[in-house]
């Protein structure tokens, strides 16, 4: 069901940092969180604005338009204007690269 959507190096992501990557048409925002990484969407799901150049606070990212808070593992909205989550990225981690593969169960 998952095929790979794309791959960076790990140490392109440090800790408490976060990478846009293109993956096929879409833009998709890979972070490392105390060594856990993960992949969502770059687009809010409120007014589309660029998560990638939010906040990244421990597994919360703050869209920088509208500061509508989303949980970068689940894509589920913690705090803000919307109730529509963000598409989520299944992650694997093989030797030092991080690989974006399609969502899972729904995403």
């Amino acid at each position: 069901m998952s095929g790979l959507l794309g791959a960076l190096k790990i140490s392109e992501v440090p800790v408490g940092t976060m990478k846009l990557i293109k993956v096929e048409d879409a833009e998709v925002v890979v972070a490392n969180i105390d060594g856990r990484f993960c992949a969502f969407g770059n687009v809010c799901s409120h007014e589309g604005g660029p998560l990638a150049e939010g906040e990244l606070e421990g597994n919360v990212v703050t869209c920088p338009w509208h500061f509508t808070q989303f949980d970068v593992f689940t894509g589920a909205v913690v705090d803000g204007v919307t109730d529509e989550p963000i598409p989520v990225y299944a992650v694997r981690v093989e030797g030092d690269e991080v690989r974006v593969e399609a969502p899972g169960n729904g995403g």
